[in-house]
């Protein structure tokens, strides 16, 4: 069996329910609380959809508000200038040439303002259900440390897992690393000794 089958197994075993943490009810939703997320946990993002979706959950809806009347309802997650512009700007241009629905393209989603790669990934894989292997700091660094990947980038280190996994199980996989490097492969402090996969981890067996 390989290092790959086997790291893929035990991910498996690991986290058999893992999943997106972010609340949402319909792609618009996911789509901006994917735009939220930037420098953002996933928990203080849910705290904000709580108050801001019963209100603004479609395009439409949403590009009602002005910016000042954004920025007071997402001001708890940080760069919430830029993610208001960018929020708005996209609402605004689904309800004028998308009839307000979000396209299931990666090239149209990342025509919107504010959606890049990676949130484009989040939004094909979670709401339509296309495989795809989005690539966050969590992955990144579970990528690199399981020896996975070495690439400098996301898109090479995205090539490089696209290429590992089967494509139906790109998603799972990426929600499962994204769990291993929030509970035990963590930035500061990894819980190494706590880690089934350490004896097939290259940070653990270089020494860190």
């Amino acid at each position: 069996m390989s290092k790959f089958t086997t790291i893929s197994l035990m991910l498996d075993e690991l986290y058999p329910n893992a999943q997106c943490e972010l609340n949402f009810h319909n792609p618009f939703e996911l789509l901006i609380a994917t735009i939220l997320s930037a420098q953002c946990t996933d928990k203080r993002v849910n705290e904000i959809t709580k108050r801001l979706f019963p209100k603004y959950n479609s395009a439409e809806k949403m590009a009602t508000l002005t910016q000042e009347e954004l920025i007071s309802l997402i001001r708890d997650c940080g760069l919430f200038n830029s993610k208001s512009k960018n929020i708005l700007a996209t609402s605004k241009i689904l309800r004028d040439s998308f009839n307000g629905q979000v396209p299931s393209t990666r090239k149209e989603l990342e025509n919107l303002p504010g959606v890049g790669r990676k949130t484009a990934n989040v939004v094909l894989a979670n709401a339509f259900h296309i495989p795809a292997f989005p690539v966050d700091t969590h992955v990144f660094r579970v990528a690199h440390r399981i020896g996975l990947s070495q690439g400098k980038t996301p898109e090479k280190v995205e090539t490089d897992l696209c290429e590992i996994f089967p494509k139906d199980q790109w998603i799972k996989k990426h929600h499962q690393m994204i769990f291993h490097g929030r509970n035990l492969c963590k930035a500061r402090n990894p819980l190494c000794e706590k880690c089934p996969l350490q004896v097939l981890c290259n940070y653990f067996l270089e020494g860190k």
